[in-house]
């Protein structure tokens, strides 16, 4: 088979999980099975490379991560998935924690600093974002703004502040905050955020059009979806703001891939995630996503600032698959769940 027939095989397993969720190909090579938290146009250009060049087909179903992680849970040992990747360490935790994820080789784990991926090697982060408050410069002073995030629930920022509260991200952010300063801190945080009329937002892209196009003036997202929007309008007129050094309103949030303990073809597994850590890969995640590479020896775009410049916090992650249940209780009970 040519190389041109096999790519031409690849794209079509790949257009078909994008159009029925997962579909077979008709073909007889190895089939990788990708549960994705990761949208399209940031993880599909990667998956079709890995497929053209291992000679194998890809089958992909695309959804939000928790959704995804608790579609896994009910699928239990008849799940079709090889590979799972999650937008944020809270899914791949989760099913971490219900013993649904097999570990990684130590040879992979060790591209990455212990601080982005599982203690128990079950999964190992593949990019980073770090939670930042995008702005729009014609409506905000970066002087009027607070030290912390903590305090965006001050009475001059109602109904100025957006959020996503279904979001990924968000809720490892909510997470972070219940375990690093309890239950009660993040509790009155988010109702003092729905108190304050905070607009909600589906996810970071529309939080960070909606401040470029002045609905509303600035808003809670990672910092990447920033840089996207820049590159496609350099005139939008948004910017980042990180609070003080340290505060956990500058989380360092990474996307987690793990192989699940049920994959029918584990050695497969295995090759991709390693290959979401090689130089290319890390490479396209810096340069095409925005995002900071997480595997040694892999420098981030100079269009990022360094991560050391940043204040960045970081968190135990291991913590967050643990806590995504409650996260989300407190979120829909604090009246901001939209």
């Amino acid at each position: 088979m040519s190389a041109t027939t096999r790519r031409a095989v690849a794209v079509a397993c790949l257009v078909a999980g994008l159009t029925a969720g997962l579909a077979a190909c008709g073909s007889d090579r190895e089939t990788l099975t990708v549960y994705s938290g990761r949208t399209e146009n940031l993880i599909g250009p990667l998956l079709e490379q890995f497929a053209e060049e291992n000679d194998v087909d890809v089958d992909v179903r695309y959804g939000d991560s928790a959704d995804l992680a608790l579609l896994l849970e009910q699928e239990g040992d008849s799940s079709p998935a090889d590979v799972v990747i999650s937008q944020s360490p809270g899914a791949v935790g989760y099913l971490d924690g219900l013993g649904a994820l097999a570990p990684i080789d130590e040879s992979v784990l060790g591209l990455v600093d212990p601080a982005f991926r599982a203690d128990d090697g079950s999964w190992v982060g593949m990019s980073g974002r770090v939670r930042t408050l995008v702005y729009d410069t014609d409506a905000v002073d970066p002087a009027d703004l607070p030290d912390s995030v903590l305090d965006l629930t001050d009475p001059q920022y109602a109904g100025r502040v957006a959020v996503a509260p279904s979001n990924g991200s968000f809720q490892d952010f909510v997470t972070a905050l219940r375990e690093t300063q309890g239950d009660d801190v993040a509790e009155e945080w988010l109702r003092g955020m729905a108190e304050n009329d905070s607009p909600t937002y589906a996810n970071n892209t529309a939080i960070v059009q909606a401040v470029g196009r002045g609905e509303v003036p600035m808003g809670l997202v990672n910092h990447y979806y920033n840089y996207r929007a820049l590159a496609e309008d350099p005139g939008i007129g948004t910017e980042n703001y990180f609070f003080a050094d340290g505060d956990i309103g500058n989380l360092v949030i990474t996307t987690g891939v793990g192989k699940l303990a049920t994959a029918d073809s584990p050695e497969l597994a295995d090759s991709f995630i390693r290959f979401v850590l090689g130089e290319e890969a890390q490479t396209f995640f810096s340069d095409e996503t925005f995002e900071y590479p997480l595997a040694a020896g892999v420098e981030p775009s100079a269009d990022l600032p360094p991560l050391e410049g940043l204040g960045v916090a970081t968190f135990d992650v291991d913590g967050l698959g643990g806590g995504l249940a409650r996260t989300r209780e407190l979120i829909a009970s604090s009246g901001l769940d939209g």
